[in-house]
């Protein structure tokens, strides 16, 4: 395949904007890859330009685009803006009327609207049976799926939304063994462990992870202060807020109510004179757009929010963000400190913490996030009544079931069997003789009973009342509910399956604890904003190359990271001599440099800590210098890899290096 014209496709498809600015580099890159050589995962900072990559991707294919985006603001936003250029938009989610909804699907069933994009919420497409009938009746015009803030599908995630990780199943249902469309899953932040999880998901590979080297936010000037107490950092704060006075200031809390919670805090402020709101989940959307609108016009100055205050909102004069309290982990550090300097401008973020924040992190919000054996007992009853068989579970309207259910489904306790509605009682005019004996073999039309009566599957059952609706053999008198059918396949829990759940569930605390440690690390370490960007960006898999050796260590010389920061001190502590980066040849005149070059006696070793194993470049020299290794060192390579639990491996490496001394 000949290689595309991006410059040419972006006139083409975009004059106006073509006419205004020139495409970057990186989003040329992203459209070539995805046109070119299929499911792409794109990692790029915020403020980059990422609708324009799928804008364009989308059109270069020429098809239908689904975008799949978190939130009902954002949804619209970006309708609004790819209409303003003449393309045709459909939006699915609860902000438009049921009524609209049924008939725009009807007509897009019917050709009567051929939409170059559908923008819908991961939920709608998880729960609404009859949005994936119209779906599939086109499947073959589909060319792109789009999923914005693609990070909300990996459960290791600190922003993990259970929907986003049905995404597959949905494509599953619609193209039942076929190929699926090209998929380009976009995101600001992604770590090693959560490529790993979306890449396996979204059956891409390596070479299709593109990721900008410009992750790093120099713009943003970072500040650390720790606490020894809550007054002494409350009183920093309001000192913070009178330096900052009459800027754009956004302050995270993570914590509605109670003391120092956003509502607390946001009457203190305005008691003090500041222009104040607060922001969390619980408001309703129209709470959260009016004040959002009025941050923009300057009508409010600070905001005290959650990290309901995040994804799809662009505003880009915000100088100042504050996190009052210790986020989770760098991940999400770095994408909400990413709220600030989106024009570009230089802003400052401050970081407040203690080490009670620490330790509250961990036991209010990590821990409590997870759910405990007896509440997954609990809720397991609740969905299934202890009766094996088929159900029908209202999703939405229990918080217990949504953080349980993920559960559930991921160990096949539950399986989906469709997407559906509660009863047939909505149905009227039935004109299709199948459809009516179905509909009069129960008195009480419960799809449950329809199903066990029947014999029938639900999902046929479902297929036929859809069809029967879209082509008028069938009228509705209320719109569909909508409800998952799902299959229990245990009365209880057996005990085996007990410890499979709570195996699953250490195994996430034990991460989630390792990221927020690690970012404890790096706070307690700072130096400078420079040195803690450049650590971030080594996290983050900018390569090595690109950051300088700024890190001293107990030796007094210079590494490129804090990890071989801690190895390093370790062998010097230990009297275990080394060196660091020297060159050590092969065939002649050839040469690589190991991280460290360990002396044992008149025996060297070489340690290589493996930092950004994952991103597909480093992977590829990796197995260059690992063949060396092989070929001209054998047995005298050791390696350890990033990770939480470093100082572990480092330890025990150093153990055996002692006692070959010995």
């Amino acid at each position: 395949m000949a290689t595309i014209d991006v410059d040419r496709l972006y006139e083409r498809f975009f004059p106006k904007l073509a006419n205004q600015f020139s495409l970057k580099d990186f989003q040329k890159d992203v459209v070539r890859n995805v046109v070119e050589s299929g499911n792409t995962l794109c990692i790029m900072p915020t403020g980059g330009g990422k609708s324009l990559i799928y804008w364009l991707s989308g059109l270069a294919l020429n098809g239908i685009t689904i975008v799949i985006s978190p939130l009902i603001a954002l949804i619209d936003e970006q309708a609004d803006k790819i209409r303003e250029h003449g393309y045709e938009v459909l939006t699915i989610h609860g902000g438009v009327s049921p009524n609209k909804q049924t008939d725009m699907l009807k007509k897009f069933y019917h050709k009567e609207i051929t939409p170059d994009f559908i923008f819908v919420s991961p939920e709608r497409i998880s729960t609404d049976g009859f949005f994936e009938y119209c779906i599939k009746s086109r499947r073959n015009e589909i060319k792109l799926i789009a999923i914005d803030e693609v990070h909300c599908v990996s459960q290791w995630g600190f922003s993990f939304r259970p929907f986003y990780k049905r995404i597959p199943d949905f494509l599953n249902n619609i193209y039942k063994g076929e190929e699926w469309p090209r998929i380009l899953g976009l995101t600001a932040t992604l770590n090693a462990k959560e490529i790993m999880d979306i890449c396996m998901q979204f059956k891409i590979t390596n070479n299709n992870v593109i990721k900008n080297d410009l992750l790093i936010r120099s713009e943003i000037e970072l500040k650390v202060l720790k606490f020894t107490n809550e007054e002494e950092k409350e009183e920093k704060l309001w000192q913070l807020l009178q330096i900052h006075k009459h800027e754009k200031v956004l302050v995270y809390i993570y914590r509605k109510h109670y003391k120092r919670g956003t509502e607390e805090l946001t009457e203190k402020a305005i008691q003090k004179g500041y222009k104040a709101a607060h922001f969390h989940g619980e408001m309703s959307a129209k709470e959260r757009q009016e004040i959002i609108r009025s941050y923009k016009k300057g009508e409010i100055d600070v905001i005290f929010a959650t990290n309901a205050f995040g994804m799809g909102i662009d505003i880009p004069d915000i100088r100042v963000v504050i996190h009052f309290m210790i986020p989770e982990s760098v991940e999400q550090y770095y994408q909400e400190v990413g709220r600030a300097a989106r024009d570009g401008q230089a802003s400052i973020a401050y970081v407040l913490y203690t080490n009670k924040n620490i330790e509250v992190r961990k036991s209010h919000f990590i821990d409590k996030s997870l759910p405990t054996i007896e509440q997954l007992k609990k809720v397991y009853e609740k969905i299934t009544n202890n009766e094996k068989g088929i159900k029908t579970l209202q999703y939405f309207d229990d918080e217990e079931i949504q953080q349980c259910l993920p559960y559930f489904l991921d160990h096949h306790f539950i399986t989906i069997e469709s997407k559906g509605f509660t009863n047939l009682k909505m149905l009227t005019d039935i004109r299709v003789e199948e459809l009516k004996k179905l509909y009069d073999c129960t008195k009480t039309k419960g799809t449950i009973s329809v199903i066990k009566k029947s014999g029938l599957a639900p999902s046929y059952i479902n297929d036929l009342v859809y069809a029967s609706v879209l082509n008028g053999t069938a009228k509705l008198s209320k719109n569909f509910d909508k409800c998952l059918i799902v299959r229990n396949h245990f009365e209880n829990l057996p005990e085996d399956k007990l410890e499979e759940l709570a195996f699953s569930i250490e195994e996430k605390r034990k991460y989630k604890h390792g990221l927020l440690d690690y970012l404890t690390y790096l706070l307690d370490g700072y130096v400078s904003s420079k040195e803690l960007h450049q650590e971030i960006g080594l996290y983050l898999g900018v390569p090595k190359h690109k950051v300088n050796k700024i890190y001293k260590t107990l030796k007094g010389d210079y590494v490129r990271s804090k990890s071989e920061v801690i190895i390093a001190n370790m062998l010097y502590q230990e009297n275990i001599k080394y060196e660091y980066e020297k060159k050590l040849f092969y065939d002649e005149d050839k040469w690589i440099e190991p991280d460290f070059t360990i002396y044992l006696g008149d025996k060297e070793i070489y340690w290589e800590h493996l930092g950004m194993i994952g991103v597909e470049s480093y992977d590829k020299r990796w197995l260059e210098k690992m063949e060396i290794y092989q070929n001209y060192f054998p047995g005298m390579l050791v390696t350890t890899v990033e990770s939480a639990t470093l100082s572990d491996s480092a330890k025990s490496l150093i153990e055996n290096f002692k006692n070959k001394m010995r």
